[in-house]
């Protein structure tokens, strides 16, 4: 299929995207495209307008700060896979997205485009949940904030304003001595995960990021449990929806079968 008309607009500014989306209500931004694309060839979403963001300089940044890494939002997924600094310092998040998808769309997604569509079986609004990363956004009213916890409403839903864009995304450096591990299970390489599991460990305190098991990310944090423990408290936490090709009940289970592997990979890793 194709899309449906549309007007296309590509600022050279950030300033001038925000005033376009300022000024026409039924718009969508556009990045990569991995997401939006498909939707508007199958027509589950209709915007008049289409403001293409790869015009507007500067918002492909790595930045190492004394605390956290600063990642702009049209950093593409292979970027932040491959990027040195990111394994260094935010190992989680290189090697969650270097499970995204295929080269092809590592090479052409964004970091900030994921995080705004909000998929729940993503891996980076999973990983930005797990660690407690920062998003900022500009809109008419400035610069905001918002925390990875706060952003994520529901399904393909966030506290973006109409107007407002991610710009970044502020990501806490791993210390020294922390662990972590990323698994998911889907039906094929390069499938949307049907529960993804991102794990920390920091000073015997354990984070768990469950994906794709609920409308949004869910995190659940563990002090001195065992992993079968913890597996089952998991387990109880989330409240799948009933689905014709995926059950709760499997949902859950996959969730238990993770978590305990996660978690077993966090304690006994180097």
């Amino acid at each position: 299929m194709k899309p449906a008309p549309f007007r296309y607009h590509r600022p050279r500014s950030l300033a001038d995207a925000i005033a376009l989306l300022s000024q026409y209500s039924d718009s969508k931004l556009i990045a990569g495209g991995q997401s939006l694309g498909p939707m508007m060839n199958m027509r589950l979403v209709q915007p008049a307008e289409l403001i293409d963001l790869n015009a507007v300089a500067g918002l492909d940044f790595i930045t190492e700060k004394d605390d956290f890494l600063e990642i702009g939002a049209l950093a593409r997924h292979h970027q932040v896979a491959n990027s040195p600094v990111i394994k260094k310092h935010c190992p989680l998040l290189a090697e969650a997205a270097a499970t995204i998808g295929h080269y092809a769309i590592r090479s052409r997604g964004t970091l900030g485009g994921s995080l705004a569509h909000a998929d729940p079986a993503a891996q980076l609004p999973l990983v930005a949940a797990t660690l407690g990363a920062q998003i900022v956004v500009h809109g008419k009213r400035g610069e905001r904030r918002i925390a990875a916890k706060d952003f994520f409403v529901s399904m393909m839903s966030t506290a973006l304003a109409p107007d407002e864009i991610v710009v970044s995304v502020r990501f806490p450096k791993a210390a020294a001595g922390d662990r972590h591990a990323y698994l998911q299970f889907s039906r094929r390489t390069g499938d949307f995960a049907i529960v993804a599991v991102a794990c920390t460990l920091q000073n015997r305190k354990l984070k768990i990021g469950v994906g794709g098991a609920e409308g949004k990310p869910l995190v659940l944090e563990f002090l001195n449990e065992k992993p079968e423990t913890i597996a089952r408290k998991a387990r109880e936490a989330v409240d799948p929806a009933e689905n014709p090709r995926v059950p709760a009940l499997y949902r859950k289970e996959l969730v238990e079968v993770l978590v305990k592997r996660a978690v077993a990979k966090c304690l006994n890793s180097n």
